[in-house]
């Protein structure tokens, strides 16, 4: 029970590796915010969430949007007087494309969910976290935001971003007792990695088969991390057995990418 009432807010919770996290979260005890545009998928997290004895808070929020970001951190300080732990999580996959077919308006989509909401979420809980001096941010990237990914222009270019954006938050905010890191995860078993994958064997003109194994020929592990994997990381970092780390990108790819 290491958050025992603390209130963590979980953007993009309503399934896959928010989901994940949040109830991770709520094992522990705490009171989770999941922020999303997917009311239906939320209840029912937040279902999950009540029978463990927590009192979660659903927030539909198209984190493209600067002034739904701040009305839903201004309605989860209302509702619990503060902010532990953000989660930045939510993200799209974007188009899987050669990069002269992608168009502007997909560019764009990707970019302003995947970072610019990011920014919002961490701008708005920094303000209540420097006045406690205290608090913890993660921002979920990708081994995209190291590899670069062909087809995949606008994601990589997103999780990348989402990266520097870490390093500099903990650099500003440390002196105000925030730690700010960031979770690689690399392909990660669920729906997202097989859409991704079919999209890939279309746009390749190959088999799904062969972009499978071409997948998890890059992983000495042989295996996909879950997403329990990666929620594991997640509380790790936001705990204070990891008081001592900022500034950090863990990758949990099963050694996709080593460094």
């Amino acid at each position: 029970m290491r958050f025992k009432d603390k209130t963590v807010i979980v953007t993009g919770a309503g399934y896959g590796i928010g989901k994940a996290v949040a109830l991770a979260f709520g094992k522990e005890g705490a009171n989770c915010v999941l922020a999303a545009r997917s009311e239906d998928k939320l209840k029912a997290v937040a279902a999950d969430l009540r029978d463990m004895g927590t009192k979660p808070l659903v927030c539909v929020v198209d984190q493209a949007q600067v002034n739904a970001v701040e009305t839903c951190v201004g309605t989860t300080l209302k509702a619990y007087g503060g902010i532990d732990v953000l989660v930045n999580n939510s993200g799209i996959a974007g188009p899987t494309a050669l990069c002269s077919d992608i168009t502007t308006e997909q560019w764009n989509e990707t970019i302003d969910i995947n970072l610019n909401g990011a920014f919002y979420f961490a701008r708005a809980c920094a303000r209540h976290m420097i006045e406690r001096r205290a608090g913890a941010m993660i921002n979920i990237s990708s081994v995209a935001g190291r590899l670069g990914f062909a087809f995949r222009t606008p994601y990589a270019a997103s999780k990348w971003g989402m990266i520097g954006l870490s390093h500099s938050l903990a650099a500003e905010l440390g002196q105000h007792g925030i730690r700010v890191n960031a979770v690689l995860p690399g392909p990660t078993e669920g729906e997202r990695i097989l859409n991704v994958m079919k999209a890939q064997a279309e746009t390749r003109k190959i088999s799904y088969e062969q972009v499978e194994k071409g997948f998890l020929s890059q992983l000495p592990l042989g295996f996909m991390p879950t997403e329990a994997d990666v929620a594991d990381a997640v509380l790790f970092l936001s705990s204070d057995a990891a008081r001592g780390i900022t500034g950090q990108a863990l990758n949990v790819d099963s050694g996709q990418r080593m460094q």
